[in-house]
């Protein structure tokens, strides 16, 4: 049972976040940061303009007093085709393209930028836009260290950055009535959380081929390491699957890009699990033949300070072998349906199942049931762009702001480190560092960088 003090902090915590979200009334707006903006519309620029970055695009596009105004790719095609989406919805040809991103930071007009590069990418680029002042829409994952993590919250923080992060499970209905009921305790007291997402593919072309039309190859590169063009390495070919996700240089993997989705809904329907220091340990299937060289099969385990649990798990993701990791059969059997992902949540007095569409409980009332008038609202999003423009005009902060984004980044690596270092470790949230084990600590370092690619 939750002590007056802690239901307390809770409430008063939650209010802020709901006057933030729109949940109050909101009487106060600010001018915003870029100095030609046609009409009081955010002017918007997008980074990285592939699938991905097309579709945050077009959460934008649907906003009426928002003008996307630039794009930055290093990859004609994706630029190509993200004006062609632009132009359609503004019936002109106003829209401005640059393959460096820096082209757009240098622009004073404009308000905020959406992020949606490849991973390796995500921390340079949401760097220097901090420091010119650019509030912005990150795609996920973070860093590919915590250090960068850090690095990249700190200059947030100093200069006052709206953040939003691309974990918009947030935003869904689905996912704020399953963390709003666990945290208002219709379970009773939490014991454990199941998490679980697809995994990294095996394999990958590794023959080189020549860089596809249209790709400044060196740009897309930028810090990693200088290799050879793959087939298959920017974009799927009929030869190959896209296999930056799954490369190390490029990406931690879906231990990662997939996994700090249902992680991120756990940490949210129990923040208190960076209060204290926690225990790590976990294993996996890591290739070591092939482009794809990230976990394609896992299972770690959290111990938080308080007494709960965490078991992270990864789905099959074209890994066929027999193995006890890739056995879903128990969580089956206690949950019925299980697809690709999900966060699921054990209390003392029942469990709530949430995935993308599907929310499920028992007792089944506990997530049928409106708010009662003694329960506290939970921060509020409808649609994850939205939220992240009302925030850009009041300076209130999004539903997925930098600090909550940072510690859904760090339990990614710390359950990447512990299945690559296979053993267990211990972590101290407030410090951000392991206690007592050097060799894991340096792990936590920023990667080399290639010239002229390293952080100013």
């Amino acid at each position: 049972m939750k002590t007056p003090l802690n239901r307390r902090r809770f409430i008063r915590q939650n209010l802020l976040l709901a006057a933030a979200a729109g949940a109050l009334p909101q009487v106060v707006t600010f001018p915003l940061r870029g100095q030609a903006a046609p009409n009081n519309k955010v002017q918007v620029a997008c980074i990285g303009v592939g699938p991905q970055g097309r579709g945050v695009m077009s959460g934008f596009l649907s906003q009426n007093d928002v003008r996307v105004i630039m794009l930055a790719d290093p990859f004609k095609p994706n630029l190509d085709a993200a004006v062609q989406q632009v132009n359609a919805k503004y019936q002109d040809n106003a829209v401005q393209t640059a393959a460096d991103y820096r082209a757009v930071l240098e622009r004073k007009d404009i308000d905020a930028v959406s992020i949606a590069t490849p991973d390796h990418w995500h921390v340079p680029v949401a760097l220097a836009a901090a420091k010119a002042k650019k509030d912005m829409y990150l795609e996920k994952p973070m860093g590919l260290s915590i250090e960068e993590d850090q690095l990249l919250r700190r200059w947030c923080q100093k200069n006052k950055i709206i953040f939003q992060f691309g974990t918009q499970q947030r935003s869904s209905r689905e996912f704020h009535t399953a963390v709003q009921a666990v945290r208002n305790g219709r379970i009773g007291r939490l014991r454990q959380i199941n998490v679980w997402c697809s995994a990294s593919r095996p394999g990958g072309s590794t023959e080189v081929v020549p860089v596809p039309a249209g790709l400044d190859y060196d740009l897309w590169l930028g810090p990693a390491p200088l290799t050879p063009y793959t087939e298959g390495k920017v974009c799927d070919t009929p030869k190959s699957h896209k296999t930056w996700w799954f490369n190390y240089d490029y990406a931690l993997g879906f231990i990662a890009g997939w996994g700090v989705h249902p992680l991120d809904i756990a940490l949210w329907g129990m923040p208190e699990m960076m209060a204290g220091p926690m225990t790590v340990e976990g294993q996996g299937v890591i290739p070591t033949t092939g482009a794809c060289n990230t976990a394609v099969a896992w299972e770690v385990w959290f111990a938080f300070a308080n007494g709960v649990k965490l078991r992270y798990r990864g789905t099959k993701n074209g890994y066929n072998d027999p193995s006890p990791l890739t056995d879903f059969s128990d969580w089956q059997q206690r949950y019925g349906k299980i697809v690709d992902h999900g966060t699921a949540f054990e209390g003392e007095s029942g469990w709530v199942h949430v995935y993308r569409g599907g929310v499920f409980s028992q007792p089944e009332n506990v997530v049928q049931e409106p708010l009662r008038p003694q329960e506290t609202p939970l921060y509020r999003s409808t649609h994850h762009q939205r939220n992240f423009i009302e925030c850009v005009r009041s300076r209130q902060p999004a539903i997925c702001p930098i600090e909550d984004s940072v510690h859904a980044d760090i339990l990614c690596h710390l359950s990447d480190l512990a299945v690559r270092l296979n053993r267990p470790l211990r972590w101290d949230p407030r410090k951000e560092q392991f206690l007592q084990d050097a060799e894991a600590n340096r792990r936590l370092k920023i990667r080399s960088k290639r010239k002229p690619y390293q952080f100013a």
